[in-house]
């Protein structure tokens, strides 16, 4: 949550910082800011909403050649101007931004700024105030900032400008996303390498607890002790091309049409040169020989684990748990003699996952992450990596990510019942190519998706999924793309449990969406429909070929069952976007929420 940039060197650091931020605004919407530092000073501008409000207000006269800025997802504090980064300390020397959440920002308060007027409600301003303080007593910036981070309690990015030296930023990180990226007469920072591909793709990494001095013709990385660390750069293989809308009207709706494609280049990635599927041979040995695996997630990723553990259970054999990751942080259950942890993470960033991992890793545990970003945190710290191949993926609402998760899951969980002697039944090849024939049917049938949406949820305060077995897991995730991008408060229920309290929520009228692709639950969904559709619900049927009725509202393509999830999800990523869109929603960035979710 949240997104930081900085540049410094030759060119015109204003427009560049604007159109990072804008590539940045999927990790936070609520207000955002720039200082930029010119020979008359530094400016800074700041405003609530969106960038475009925030370009609509910075002074097109102001060229400089070096800045910092940041856009936000609230924390502490309203959205607001007042709280919009960057935030200045009291004698308007120092400015600063941040990402993260500083824990003992009240003890750091009550200690060091007692007789600071505080502007903000933010921690951030706490940060930038103290190294004010470290400087006032004798201490030079550098120092004052290594200071300052050897106080700090929780998770931070930090970009530090001292409006006595415009030609340095000074960085630092813990537990949040920052990269540095590195130009020939300039340097930049980001949270994001996309943020700045308008300008290079060769970044440096950042480790917790590392501070950086960057100047247009220099990065010097130390450590919180002051030692020097040294570190290849790496080339970030984006397109720009892809993080464009091009045509589309949203981001979502591009993503969900990418699909087919990702499903593809998925098969294609994991398979060797005989065209057998093929991770590499540690991950599927961790695997085969853990007695014990442990999915740890959060919203949509956990909603696609648990459809792995249908995959690693029925085909390879091994126990597994699927876990949310904020409650597994602070609750661990009594673990197997030997478990395997696995990490799903779209942007490999997520804050409550990484506490779970930084625990596995303190225990002595193996640690696999599926992630869509490579080098990202998660990626750097777990022993094993396997990547989704999904492309960037900008709207908040996951789509193919969550697919991608769930294929390669599938082939995960193929490859080790192999390795484990398990006969798997069917050629998951195959099926997989199938199920990016489907995809891209389904994909082409919006204005199916468009009616149906229209016909079930334009006017409704709420709704409901069921399902059975696997369809209750495609449900959940579901509902939350119904829920977080059109506002209609919606919950996925396995079919049985409506009549166990929920089913008295159904009145005339409630939409209840049904999906029924599993035949040895078939007739037991059915019944549930009955049931809701006898208390006034209004009940829409999306069946699998071959187990359709007659008043079935939408059937899908035939798939192999087990790999219905990866199919029965499109439609109702489509009709949650129709639905959002017809409520006048903002489809790409719902409120209150954000892509990347990087603090706890």
């Amino acid at each position: 949550m949240c997104g930081i940039v900085g540049y410094i060197g030759q060119l015109d650091a204003k427009e560049i910082l604007l159109k990072g931020l804008e590539k940045l605004e999927y990790r936070g919407y609520d207000s955002a800011g720039i200082a930029v530092a010119n020979e008359d000073g530094v400016h800074v501008f700041k405003e609530k909403g969106r960038i475009a409000d925030l370009r609509a207000a910075v002074d097109e006269n102001i060229v400089s050649q070096a800045g910092i800025g940041h856009t936000r997802w609230a924390t502490h504090g309203e959205p607001s101007r007042l709280n919009a980064h960057p935030h200045r300390s009291a004698s308007g020397r120092f400015t600063l931004v941040h990402n993260g959440v500083i824990e003992n920002y009240v003890q750091l308060t009550r200690e060091y700024l007692q007789d600071v007027n505080l502007k903000s409600d933010t921690d951030t301003e706490v940060v930038v105030q103290v190294i004010e303080q470290f400087v006032n007593r004798g201490l030079d910036t550098e120092e004052a900032f290594r200071q300052t981070l050897m106080l700090l309690k929780g998770s931070y990015a930090i970009a530090l400008f001292d409006h006595e030296n415009k030609e340095t930023i000074y960085v630092a990180k813990n537990k949040s996303p920052l990269l540095v990226g590195l130009g020939d007469t300039f340097n930049v920072v980001a949270s994001d390498a996309m943020a700045m591909l308008q300008v290079t793709n060769e970044y440096v990494e950042l480790m917790d607890k590392e501070m950086v001095i960057v100047t247009d013709k220099k990065v010097v990385i130390k450590n919180l002790e002051g030692e020097m660390m040294s570190r290849a750069s790496y080339i970030a293989e984006l397109d720009a091309s892809d993080i464009e809308k091009g045509t589309y009207p949203h981001y979502m709706l591009k993503e969900i049409d990418e699909q087919p494609l990702v499903m593809r280049k998925i098969i294609q990635t994991y398979q060797d040169e005989n065209g057998k599927l093929s991770v590499p041979g540690d991950v599927a040995n961790a695997v085969a020989e853990a007695d014990r695996v442990y999915i740890i997630a959060c919203g949509t990723s956990y909603h696609a684990g648990l459809v792995g553990k249908q995959f690693i259970e029925t085909w390879a054999k091994v126990p597994t748990e699927v876990h949310v990751a904020s409650e597994f942080s602070y609750n661990m259950p009594l673990l197997s003699e030997k478990p395997l942890f696995i990490f799903i993470s779209q942007s490999g960033e997520t804050a409550d996952s990484r506490a779970v991992l930084v625990q596995v890793k303190k225990l002595g545990h193996k640690a696999l992450t599926l992630t869509n970003v490579p080098g990202s945190t998660l990626s750097r710290e777990a022993d094993y990596t396997l990547l989704l191949n999904a492309g960037p993926e900008i709207a908040v609402a996951s789509t193919k990510a969550y697919t991608a998760q769930i294929a390669v899951l599938a082939i995960l969980a193929a490859v080790t019942a192999e390795s484990r002697g398990k006969e798997l039944g069917f050629d998951l090849v195959k099926e997989l190519g199938i199920i990016g024939n489907a995809m891209e049917a389904l994909c082409d049938q919006k204005d199916e998706m468009e009616m149906i949406a229209r016909e079930y949820l334009t006017v409704t305060r709420n709704a409901f999924f069921i399902g059975r077995g696997l369809d209750y897991f495609v449900c959940l995730e579901g509902s939350l793309k119904l829920k977080e991008i059109s506002y209609i408060q919606a919950e996925g229920f396995a079919g049985g449990e409506l009549k166990h309290g929920t089913i008295a929520l159904i009145e005339d009228g409630t939409p209840v969406i049904a999906l029924a692709t599993q035949e040895h639950v078939n007739l037991s969904i059915r019944g549930n429909v009955k049931e809701v559709t006898a208390r006034g619900a209004n009940p829409c049927v999306i069946s699998l070929k071959g187990l359709e009725e007659a008043d079935d509202r939408f059937v899908l393509p035939e798939v192999h069952p087990e790999l219905a999830p990866l199919v029965s999800v499109i439609p109702l990523q489509l009709i949650a976007y129709y639905a959002a869109l017809h409520r006048g929603c903002d489809v790409d960035k719902p409120r209150n929420l954000a892509k990347s979710v990087t603090v706890e």
